[in-house]
């Protein structure tokens, strides 16, 4: 390809060497003229013109691409088991039967493919701005994550906060705990149903203990308070028996005795 378009440049150059332009478009012109001519020129050891030859190809060739290509970058990540890979301080959601697999990576300005195996697996518009964005399609998540696609993040908020502030406050802990916010629904759905179990008052009073032993506390923890108790208050002590034979009266300290 490169040794004919030596000649194409070389013939058109010679053609028109000692001729003078006066603007682009008058030049342009005469190379279009130029390479007609060029292009319809018999062969000198065979039938037919470059022209004939492109007329018969030309029915086999496809379409030229409806967008213009652009500069890729490719790169390796292995799906997490969130069923989301990095790219570029973003994460990206591919279909959950990839899990820890490998993939590759090809980020253009504004799309992101991911492949696996030599096939594309999933595509999606890539995110710009703040880093550690997430991407999630509901159609690459597990079917008992794709039930809580009804609810959102303040649904649970609302309901931690009906309770207490320190349920509110564990329910934020575990949706900023995960990328995906939908990935921490089953967690605080399960958190909420201790209220059902032990009393919302109870429950309150374990995310605050909880709170009391660390900054980040989980379901278990929560779970195992609850369990053995621990967000019960101390009970009083008991009072102490009288061990003593017998007591003096007040009579006795009246003087009568004496």
């Amino acid at each position: 390809m490169e040794g004919v378009t030596g000649i194409i440049s070389a013939y058109i150059l010679a053609a028109i060497r000692n001729q003078r332009f006066f603007s682009l478009r008058e030049l342009n012109e005469e190379i279009k003229k130029r390479l007609h001519t060029f292009n319809n020129k018999p062969f000198q050891k065979k039938d037919g013109s470059r022209a004939t030859m492109f007329a018969k190809e030309r029915m086999s060739m496809l379409p030229l691409p409806a967008e213009p290509y652009e500069l890729a970058i490719w790169a390796y990540a292995t799906v997490g088991y969130d069923y989301h890979v990095q790219a570029d301080g973003q994460y990206y959601s591919v279909p959950f039967e990839y899990l820890r697999r490998e993939v590759q990576i090809r980020l253009t300005r504004n799309m992101v493919e991911v492949f696996y195996d030599g096939n594309r697996i999933c595509s999606q518009v890539r995110l710009h701005g703040k880093r550690g964005q997430s991407s999630t399609m509901e159609s690459h998540m597990p079917p008992n994550h794709r039930q809580y696609m009804k609810w959102d993040g303040d649904h649970f908020r609302q309901e931690a906060a009906n309770i207490g502030a320190n349920t509110a406050s564990m329910v934020e802990s575990i949706l900023m705990s995960y990328k995906v916010e939908q990935q921490g629904f089953k967690t605080c759905m399960a958190l909420l149903k201790l209220s059902d179990k032990y009393s919302p008052e109870r429950l309150e009073a374990a995310c605050s203990k909880a709170f009391f032993y660390t900054s980040r506390p989980s379901y278990k923890t929560i779970q195992t308070i609850l369990k053995t108790g621990q967000d019960k208050p101390p009970k009083e002590p008991a009072p102490i028996p009288d061990t003593h034979g017998f007591t003096r009266g007040a009579d006795y300290y009246g003087g009568g005795h004496n």
